[in-house]
């Protein structure tokens, strides 16, 4: 029987994966949380067979989180799970260590999959996610403006292009708005951008936000 534990704020959403996952003999849903700081005290104190995380958690996103478990246990399979289309974000949540990148709007069947997969060691990687990662090979795609970023500057990014205040983008992600503004320097300069203005179209130019 493999042990998941779901670590996503969403009730709703925790409620559905369970049932999905719950109607297999061989899956069970055993633990679920809703924030980062929660699941890693859950897994230093437990066995679990996958995690299936949110990408959106309060505070901390996924992808940070994922950095913390790879610290305790670099081979512990994680699915990342994300309202956001998987090209937006899939490559840099595989990069970081994750063994599979679903949208919520994947399949149950496609879920399971996955889960099983994984569970194995090995890595679930979509159509999508597979053509993308082909992409990185090409010498040039080191060179897209946005990919110079880390991913606490890419999320700053995007939230500062929703129009997201500095001290609203603080308080989300649990950080001072000293250090908002530090990221928000770093990104302009990297970026080669003069305002929020000229950050805003090319974040959604690029279809990096929904």
């Amino acid at each position: 029987m493999l042990r998941i534990i779901i670590a996503d704020d969403h009730q709703v959403i925790r409620e559905g994966v369970k049932r999905i996952i719950n109607s297999e003999i061989d899956i069970k849903v055993v633990a679920e949380v809703e924030t980062g700081e929660a699941l890693l005290n859950k897994i230093s104190n437990n066995k679990f067979d996958v995690i299936i995380l949110d990408i959106g958690l309060p505070g901390r996103s996924g992808i940070e989180v994922l950095s913390d478990i790879r610290k305790f246990d670099p081979k512990l399979p994680v699915l990342i799970f994300s309202m956001q289309p998987e090209e937006r974000v899939a490559i840099r949540a595989i990069k970081a260590g994750a063994n599979a990148y679903l949208s919520k709007e994947a399949p149950a069947e496609e879920l399971l999959k996955a889960i099983r997969t994984i569970s194995t060691g090995r890595k679930y990687i979509t159509p999508t996610i597979a053509e993308k990662l082909a992409e990185t090979i090409d010498d040039n795609f080191s060179e897209t403006p946005h990919n110079r970023l880390s991913n606490r500057e890419f999320e700053v990014m995007c939230l500062i292009a929703r129009g997201k205040s500095v001290k609203e983008i603080a308080e989300s992600k649990s950080i001072s708005v000293n250090t908002v503004n530090t990221y928000r320097a770093r990104i302009l300069t990297k970026m080669n951008f003069n305002n929020n203005m000229e950050l805003a179209y090319y974040v959604i130019q690029n279809k990096l936000i929904a």
